[in-house]
């Protein structure tokens, strides 16, 4: 605890040091205005002032953005300050000491006379003008317009950049200390320009101040140069001349570097980067820019009476920068593109090994085995041409999209064999023959050559294994041999027909939902969540797949929840009322050349399951309770009756009473999974209808 006392107070003291440290420069600055100096410290003064221009100038050409520099304004008036008090200081040596030479104010200024001006004084003014319209009409004059303008846009734009920080917040896009750095971010932002737009007024100040300061220097100097000390006119002329003049180009100079780095600053706008990043970096995107560059400056370098080496000299380097230029960016794009590639294969390869991905199951999957993966796996192109249009196949029938099917190389799985699982849960598995065919016989005769007797895997048919050589004599006999990657993949295709409810997830039917026209959106609005939540408008869809029953028209499905869910809370109740709703999709699914064949119940086994349904006061069933030996001999005379139909490959629609549609169903599909199970209800009007007979 002491330890971190006295951390804390060791800070404080040098926060405190730096505080008093600050105040006593600002404070050495005003008293420069009222008191003489001596010429070293003159000298020294001018130094700094220099160099702190520099490193203003520096700090601008290398700073991201313009906020990483807000304490500019504040900079560029301490930067004006030492420079007027430098300048009355220089003023008070030179109307003081100027009869006793150039060196009166210092060396610096002294320096800068002969260096700049060259020992005339007329080049210095001209010079010195010059300088000052620079700064005063081209670089303070612009950098204060794009100040005042951009002002006035930030200030405009912080409502609306307001409103986009509280509904990405609202959103849940960002935390709120998220939402809280971006607001001080703009509240910085609008502080900077407004001050920078009043900032840049402190140059154009300074500027006037140094015409005015350089006046009373030389024509001051003169007069008292000749009338106290009685220096000759020229004398005095020369002397007092370049004493000003280098005075004022001794400010001028550093003002001049510091309205450059403003007007970087400014003009920096939204662009992010440095300077230089900025500039060459926008400059040298367009290497067809350069190149028309570079044949221009080849073109005046061959005009006559234009020199040769300037010219050519600029048009080979603009060639060359427009020649290398797209190739680094080829080059970084594919050092990108390989980094990018490397780390989507490292996060992969994390992922595998993680645990959590070992939590996670496919929904379809096809496990194959090592020696069958050898034959089926060859020709991968061609399974994800067949299992695309399969999925496309099941999207446009039963109005969804069925899961990605996984294909893996399983050594648990039996090197002959595959496996399809769905959620991780084997549903099927079978052992194929490497290098024969399937030729599926049914309750026909089998051909006549050398083949084991099988069941197909699908739908449990009549088949045979036969080998290649025998293909030809097989489709003479009116048989089609089936290669092992059918096999498979109609079974797969099967497979997931008999389970399109548990493949429709919740993620689906909101994806469903979204792609709807506004209006049923509006439908689903009113229902959902009042009177049925998604989870349950889920299970009603769930139920409808459950029996093959298509949900492509989603729309006629909502208008018939919309019917029943006030006055229903049961899935299967809102179902059965949803299935008579669509009573005219089902039987033209089922229909075959518009005739739906029909086989009834029974009279028998219509009262008998009447019979087991029990009701409560208000007459809604409540319970089914049957006899189980009565269910073991329906489901044997049914049996015996669906078969002798289904080897007459007639497609049969078993039809009974409404209120037990759901029970026998329960019974029949056990048996007979695809067998469509209507209720009276549900045979939709205008449908031929060809009666097979009944169950009885």
């Amino acid at each position: 605890m002491s330890e971190m006392l006295l951390t804390a107070g060791d800070g404080l003291e040098k926060k405190s040091k730096r505080d008093i440290g600050f105040a006593t420069l600002i404070i050495g600055m005003l008293v420069i205005l009222f008191l003489p100096i001596p010429t070293f410290l003159i000298d020294f003064g001018l130094a700094l002032s220099i160099a702190f221009s520099v490193l203003i100038l520096m700090v601008a050409l290398w700073i991201q953005k313009p906020l990483e520099f807000s304490s500019f304004p504040t900079v560029l008036l301490i930067a004006t300050v030492l420079r007027l008090a430098l300048g009355v200081a220089t003023t008070r040596l030179i109307l003081a000491h100027g009869n006793e030479g150039v060196t009166a104010a210092g060396n610096i200024i002294n320096g800068f006379s002969m260096f700049v001006m060259g020992g005339d004084f007329v080049i210095g003014i001209v010079v010195f003008l010059i300088l000052v319209t620079v700064n005063f009409l081209v670089i303070t004059k612009g950098a204060t317009r794009i100040a005042e303008v951009g002002a006035r846009f930030t200030l405009d734009a912080i409502p609306g950049k307001q409103m986009a920080i509280d509904a990405d917040l609202n959103a849940g896009l960002i935390d709120d200390k998220e939402a809280q750095l971006r607001r001080r971010e703009l509240e910085e932002e609008s502080s900077f320009f407004g001050s920078m737009d009043g900032a840049s007024k402190f140059v154009r100040g300074e500027a006037i101040a140094s015409l005015i300061t350089i006046a009373v220097n030389i024509f001051g100097g003169i007069i008292i140069a000749t009338t106290r000390y009685g220096m000759p006119l020229d004398e005095a002329a020369d002397v007092f001349t370049r004493l000003s003049v280098g005075d004022g180009l001794v400010a001028q100079i550093p003002a001049l570097v510091v309205s450059l780095a403003a007007g970087l600053l400014v003009s920096k706008g939204g662009t992010r980067g440095s300077a230089e990043k900025a500039v060459f970096g926008q400059l040298g995107a367009y290497p067809k820019a350069l190149g028309v560059a570079a044949a221009l400056m080849f073109i005046f370098a061959l005009m006559p009476g234009l020199p040769l080496l300037p010219f050519g000299a600029l048009g080979g380097f603009l060639a060359f920068v427009a020649y290398t230029i797209p190739r680094q960016q080829e080059a970084k794009r594919q050092e990108a593109e390989t980094k990018e590639k490397k780390k989507k294969e490292a996060a992969e390869v994390e992922a595998r090994n993680s645990v959590k991905e070992s939590l996670r199951t496919c929904e379809i999957e096809l496990c194959i085995g090592k020696q069958l993966a050898t034959q089926i796996l060859s020709n991968m192109p061609e399974i994800a041409h067949r299992v695309s249009r399969m999925r496309r196949k099941f999207a446009q029938q039963y109005g969804f999209v069925v899961p990605e099917i996984k294909l893996t190389e399983s050594l648990n799985v039996p090197s002959k064999s595959y496996e399809i699982r769905i959620h991780g849960t084997v549903f099927a598995t079978c052992e194929m023959r490497i290098g024969e065919l399937l030729v599926v016989t049914g309750d026909n005769a089998r051909p006549d050559v050398p083949g084991d007797t099988v069941r197909e895997p699908a739908f449990g048919m009549q088949a045979m294994w036969i080998s290649d050589a025998f293909a030809t004599e097989v489709r003479r006999e009116g048989y089609t041999p089936i290669d092992n990657l059918s096999v498979v993949l109609t079974h797969v295709s099967e497979v997931i027909r008999n389970n399109l409810a548990q493949l429709l997830s919740y993620k689906d039917v909101r994806m469903l939902l979204d792609r709807l026209e506004p209006e049923y959106k509006r439908l689903v609005d009113d229902i959902c969540p009042s009177h049925i939540t998604y989870s349950g408008l889920q299970a009603v869809l769930k139920l409808l797949l459950t029996e093959r029953v298509s949900i492509r028209n989603l729309h006629l499905i909502l208008e018939a929840l919309a019917e029943i869910v006030p006055h229903a809370r049961r899935s299967e109740q809102i179902a059965e009322h949803v299935r008579m709703r669509m009573a005219q999709q089902i039987c033209g699914d089922l229909a075959q050349g518009g005739v739906l064949n029909v086989l009834r119940l029974g009279n028998r086994w219509d009262l008998a399951f009447h019979q087991s349904l029990k009701r409560d006061a208000k007459g809604e069933v409540i319970e089914f309770d049957i006899d189980p030996r009565l269910v073991e001999e329906f489901a044997s005379e049914a049996s015996e009756v669906l078969r002798a139909r289904l080897a007459e490959n007639e497609s049969i629609v078993l039809v009974t009473a409404p209120e037990a549609r759901i029970y026998v169903r329960m019974i029949i599909e056990r048996m007979f999974p695809s067998l469509a199970v209507l209720s009276h209800l549900e045979i939709a009007r205008g449908i031929e209808i060809k009666s097979l007979g009944s169950i009885s």
